[in-house]
């Protein structure tokens, strides 16, 4: 299966799971009739994540456009890039953060974004920056960012899901249409694994995707040393400066998880590990 079908064939796994967590929390929040008012909310939740993910993933990250006069050494980067690549020049943003990091965003390559923060641009050489952006382009190219923009906003979706549940469930909101009251077990049962589905969630996008981002972003950079260079740096930065935007629900977007904390968070991560990705890329680098 070419990887256009399988992400369209995830993309849709992703946008029925939304539909049953909507309908599910609806109909523990209030029965019949909140089942009812879910199913509205989730077709209206897939309509928007399908058409506006990406706004709302640079909205979230308080994201400002760039041109060429306001950034003029990131926007040469870019356009030689995606020239060598084929793709159409996408829409470029920084983000205000201290935190280095880059992700890209959109539904297809003709409606698609790359987006780095200030920290990124402070830290990084030329050589570097290239390596990174080619890793961003290369997800663009292989439509990765539709499945990548959705999968953030469902889970974010999730977890204000889970929040309502919780409260409702601690100031006894579970009245229903078809009985007394819902079952305040269950409800603090499900916000306590919501968590964990959304951990599901991220992790069902598949860690291969980076690999190949990586291999072909050197490629398109011309030198696999720049990559491997900007992810020496981002593994040292990452852990050492938090990110001001953002959150752990959308760490399968960026380059680097910014939020890997602890033995748990690595076995949940949504990325392979940083030295591994280093090891092949050094390889890459001695066959070329």
């Amino acid at each position: 299966m070419s990887w256009t079908l399988t992400n369209w064939f995830k993309t849709g796994l992703f946008l029925i799971l939304l539909t049953g967590l909507f309908l599910g929390f609806g109909y523990l929040l209030g029965g019949n009739s909140g089942l009812y008012f879910a199913g509205i909310l989730a077709i209206l939740m897939n309509f928007f994540s399908y058409w506006f993910s990406d706004k709302i993933v640079l909205a979230m990250h308080r994201a400002q456009p760039v041109d060429e006069n306001g950034n003029p050494r990131l926007y040469r980067i870019v356009y030689e890039l995606s020239q060598k690549a084929g793709l159409p020049m996408p829409r470029i943003y920084v983000v205000p953060d201290p935190s280095p990091n880059a992700f890209a965003t959109g539904r297809n390559p003709s409606h698609s974004a790359v987006v780095v923060t200030q920290g990124l641009l402070q830290i990084m050489d030329d050589e570097e920056l290239k390596g990174v952006l080619g890793h961003e382009l290369s997800h663009i190219k292989h439509r990765d960012i539709l499945i990548s923009s959705i999968a953030a906003t469902i889970a974010s979706a999730v977890m204000i899901l889970a929040s309502m549940v919780k409260w409702a469930a601690i100031f006894g909101g579970f009245s229903r249409d078809d009985d007394e009251g819902g079952n305040i077990f269950v409800a603090l049962a499900i916000a306590i694994i919501t968590p964990i589905i959304a951990s599901l969630i991220q992790l069902a996008i598949s860690r291969s995707r980076e690999y190949l981002a990586d291999a072909s972003g050197a490629k398109l950079a011309g030198n696999p040393q720049g990559l491997i260079s900007a992810l020496e740096k981002l593994g040292r930065y990452s852990g050492e400066i938090p990110p001001r935007y953002g959150n752990e629900t959308m760490s399968h977007m960026y380059i680097v998880n910014p939020f890997s904390k602890g033995m748990m968070a690595k076995l949940l991560s949504t990325h392979p590990p940083l030295e591994e990705r280093i090891s092949r890329l050094k390889n890459l680098a001695y066959q070329g």
